[in-house]
């Protein structure tokens, strides 16, 4: 495939990079959303899949994530982080007129694609959640603690293929440091605002999620999808598979299942 290009743009706070993987051709626009403390350059074979199927594939490094601007992991408003990805999909829109839009978040990628959707449906095709962080999670109880512990990742919770866990231990571009207090404290809020911001109507939306996965457990996430879920449902749960499902050892299972999802609603 061809090289990845990486634009920047203004953000809220300062510089964002925006990955782009071209197509001489697209048909639609993909964009990817990452999860907490990752960037989205551990996810070519997902673009590449994707342009496979006649996307251009876009999508930002968050603010204090991988390429973009800010203090490592500090988020402290993600109304403002989903307000640069609407800038992105905004250009994308202009760039590629005309072409319909489909959203695939992962994780706290999940959280901004919905909190998206919630507030700009219109412009979405279709929504893909990959283990999102809805409905409630576990780690921001840590806010409450007078000093939040520096524990860091197993990295086997992350998938089946050990590999996975050593590129990732070894990427200098993740964040392997604590928590921080006012990014947990957004999560809670903006927790809040989607599970009080209505269902997503006939946007079609499709939940995957690892049957075993551990960072973010498939119970409070269910209660979130079934807060939000509109009409237009689908959802495939993988047993066995960790949290990161487009890079379990099934993720040309997940992959698949995704492109089939779009592919029904791209008519």
């Amino acid at each position: 495939m061809d090289e990845v290009r990486h634009l920047s743009t203004d953000g809220s706070r300062g510089t964002i990079v925006v990955h782009e993987w071209s197509n001489d051709d697209p048909t639609w626009i993909a964009v990817l959303v990452h999860g907490y403390g990752e960037h989205l350059g551990r996810y070519p074979h997902v673009a590449e899949r994707l342009r496979a199927d006649g996307a251009v594939v876009v999508g930002p490094d968050h603010e204090g994530h991988g390429r973009s601007d800010g203090e490592r992991v500090l988020i402290t408003d993600f109304e403002t982080v989903v307000d640069d990805l609407h800038s992105v999909v905004t250009r994308a829109r202009e760039t590629y007129a005309g072409l319909p839009v489909v959203m695939v978040g992962h994780s706290l990628g999940g959280l901004i694609a919905t909190r998206y959707a919630q507030r700009h449906r219109d412009e979405l095709t279709a929504l893909v959640l990959s283990g999102p962080v809805i409905g409630s999670w576990h780690p921001t109880a840590l806010a409450d603690l007078p000093e939040i512990p520096d524990d860091p990742l197993d990295v086997s919770t992350l998938s089946r293929d050990a590999a996975v866990g050593v590129a990732y231990a070894a990427d200098p571009l993740v964040w392997h440091g604590p928590f921080k207090r006012e990014t947990l404290r957004a999560i809670t809020s903006m927790l809040r605002t989607i599970n009080e911001g209505g269902d997503l109507g006939t946007l079609p939306t499709l939940w995957l999620h690892g049957g075993a996965d551990e960072l973010v457990p498939i119970g409070p996430s269910r209660e979130g999808i079934e807060t939000i879920r509109g009409g237009e449902f689908s959802e495939h749960v993988y047993d066995g598979a960790r949290h990161e499902i487009f890079n379990e050892t099934n993720q040309n299972d997940v992959l698949d299942d995704a492109v089939a999802f779009v592919r029904a609603h791209l008519g």
